[in-house]
């Protein structure tokens, strides 16, 4: 399997051959771009961003996708230029996240100087925090308290908790780029929760493997820290030492 900055060039090549002079840039975003210690196993998220995005160029896309599948790439975000940075009100977490974590991989940093609101992240955050509870007390329930079953459902749920707690810590005066650790701290402190769970969620999405036993001890204790959080977050209001999320300049591979 190649690295994901291997697959990322791939892709990058693959789509220069697509769309020529109108890509303007390939990111990589997500697990890959966060500062893990060690080497993460999720799919490679990708960020495209053209000047132009038509059917031909999709249809070209299609052809290439299952071998992006098998190199370890998620499928990639393909985006108008302009589409994105109109958008940041629409998805403060997602594009927050990739504009605070991200490594370029073609042309040059398109993100530098773009932001997201703190009021915008807050709203976003409380409403990512309610539904992420919604799912996994849905999700337990589907479970039938099967043990490799729950497993599975935490596991699915990294990723979206580990978006969660950095914006939620980013808003609330967390260094940009902090690694898990770091992270888990400062929310422990910020919404008085427990970091080493905080820290343990956010090992899973670099290290996605759960013993059933150990999942059966780690769901009740992670629905708990799911609603202290959105006690912390309803109870919370941006302060002028908030900083919305910047890019602070280019991060190439």
């Amino acid at each position: 399997m190649p690295t994901a900055l291997q697959a990322a060039t791939a892709l990058a090549d693959d789509l220069e051959r697509i769309f020529g002079a109108r890509l303007r840039a390939v990111l990589v975003y997500g697990a890959h771009a966060r500062p893990h210690a060690r080497t993460v196993k999720a799919p490679i998220q990708t960020l495209a961003l053209v000047d132009l995005l038509t059917y031909a160029d999709l249809a070209g896309a299609a052809e290439r996708a299952g071998h992006w599948l098998g190199r370890g790439l998620d499928m990639p975000l393909l985006l108008p230029e302009r589409e994105f940075s109109r958008a940041l009100d629409a998805f403060p977490l997602e594009y927050g996240d990739i504009i605070a974590h991200h490594v370029v991989v073609r042309g040059a940093d398109p993100l530098t100087g773009l932001s997201v609101a703190a009021e915008d992240t807050r709203r976003a955050v409380e409403v990512r925090a309610r539904g992420h509870a919604i799912h996994l007390r849905e999700g337990f329930m589907l479970a039938q308290q099967r043990p490799q079953a729950v497993a599975n459902l935490i596991v699915g749920s990294a990723s979206p908790f580990a978006s969660l707690i950095e914006s939620f810590a980013r808003v609330t005066g967390a260094p940009t780029r902090s690694a898990p650790q770091a992270l888990a701290a400062h929310v422990g402190t910020v919404a008085a929760l427990d970091s080493a769970l905080v820290e343990r969620l956010l090992t899973l999405e670099e290290e996605p493997v759960l013993e059933p036993d150990e999942a059966t001890h780690l769901y009740p204790a992670y629905l708990d820290l799911m609603h202290a959080l959105i006690a912390a977050i309803d109870a919370w209001t941006p302060s002028a030492a908030s900083a919305p999320a910047t890019a602070q300049g280019p991060v190439h591979a």
